[in-house]
């Protein structure tokens, strides 16, 4: 499945049509450098991964520059952007700091903020198809 098949899929439940893109990036404490390390990076990838497994988080895009990370993801309606982001900071942030020595150093691995944008529109002809089909049910 390509990146636009993704984030133009609708998730359905018994209860919820929705289609949720969450663009991300943060940082390590203090803009450390962690990423220019290979290992640190194709782990924190790995760790990311199976984390969104876990919760059916779809990976968009994910990409490391040195000193961030930018993720985006689609997402099912009951996790909040907050939710999201313990997830993954929770997540990789303890491992990497017990398999990495030079990172074992810091408090915590991530700054406490981060950025994050809705993607993808939906158009008015969506939401009246919508509509009508709630008619019909």
């Amino acid at each position: 499945m390509c990146y636009t098949e993704i984030m133009e899929e609708y998730r359905r439940t018994k209860t919820t049509v929705s289609l949720l893109n969450y663009h991300f990036v943060f940082c390590p404490r203090y803009r450390r450098k962690i990423f220019r390390n290979q290992a640190v990076d194709e782990r924190f990838k790995e760790l990311v991964r199976q984390i969104c497994k876990e919760h059916d988080f779809k990976i968009v895009a994910m990409e490391t520059d040195k000193d961030h990370c930018y993720l985006f993801l689609n997402v099912p309606p009951t996790y909040s952007p907050a939710d999201i982001m313990a997830k993954v900071k929770g997540g990789t942030s303890r491992i990497l700091r017990d398999e990495f020595d030079f990172l074992s150093a810091l408090p915590s691995l991530w700054t406490r903020s981060y950025f994050v944008s809705t993607a993808g529109d939906v158009s008015l002809q969506t939401i009246k198809r919508y509509v009508e089909n709630q008619r019909t049910r």
